[in-house]
């Protein structure tokens, strides 16, 4: 487990800046919210009259005046975006940046298989990002009670259960794209989620393309939705493991007969 331990201690600085700032976010938003509370009611017949732009969001299917919908909607948002990052930068980082960083020839030299590498190398991202939805999920949580609003316990476990899922099967799939990449990881992870993000946006907005939302994690982790249905749709789990599990399979073959520059 030398190549775990030594991913761990390499990626722990990102780790801590990208778990602080989402964390802090979040507890901003919560934090926010008694001051709101009782203004959220005119805001949310605000944006019930929006058109696209409500249906984009799920604003028409939650009330901002309770903290399960404010919270499915502006913190969801925050760890959403913020986890949906970290997930594909670290994962499109992982075996990309031994050639980027020029480092390859020094690990692969050791008596380590490239299966292995590749193995530890996933088993890192893969505690990196659940330590980081642990932290957030208990800083979440503590906000709620130091505010002295009852928390929602259902709801905020089945949203920090998607967005933990969604953040597992991007992470997967950038995994296996940095199986193909020498450098250039940053931007290629970043597009990614950016592009799934608005696959769900526009998914949300037009019926004729709804299908989309099987393609995207972002479909699965919709916080109107899963708050109005209180579950989670197994179709599209379903479809995200297989995409994540495609990811995993393309990262362990290309970096297996890759030509390490």
């Amino acid at each position: 487990m030398t190549i775990l331990k030594h991913e761990l201690r390499r990626s722990r600085v990102s780790w801590l800046i990208w778990t602080g700032a989402v964390g802090a976010l979040l507890i901003t938003c919560i934090f926010l919210f008694p001051e709101m509370k009782d203004q959220m009611a005119g805001v949310g017949e605000m944006f019930s009259s929006m058109g696209a732009f409500t249906t984009a969001f799920g604003m028409d299917r939650l009330n901002f005046g309770t903290l399960t919908g404010y919270y499915a909607i502006e913190c969801g948002n925050v760890l959403g975006l913020g986890g949906a990052f970290y997930a594909a930068l670290t994962g499109a980082g992982m075996l990309a940046k031994e050639e980027n960083g020029r480092t390859a020839e020094f690990l692969l030299t050791h008596p380590v298989s490239r299966r292995r590498v590749t193995a530890e190398k996933l088993l890192a991202l893969a505690v990196l990002i659940t330590a980081m939805n642990l932290a957030v999920y208990g800083l979440a949580a503590g906000s709620m009670l130091a505010i002295g609003e009852p928390v929602p316990w259902k709801e905020l476990n089945l949203l920090h259960a998607a967005y933990f899922l969604m953040q597992l099967e991007l992470g997967a799939v950038c995994f296996g794209i940095s199986a193909f990449l020498r450098k250039g990881s940053a931007g290629i992870g970043l597009g990614v989620a950016f592009l799934m993000y608005f696959l769900n946006l526009i998914a949300n907005i037009t019926d004729s393309v709804k299908f989309l939302k099987y393609i995207t994690p972002f479909g699965y982790c919709d916080g109107a939705e899963v708050v109005s249905s209180g579950r989670l749709d197994g179709a599209m789990l379903a479809v995200g493991a297989g995409l994540a599990l495609l990811g995993i399979l393309a990262a362990f073959r290309q970096y297996e007969r890759k030509d390490i520059r």
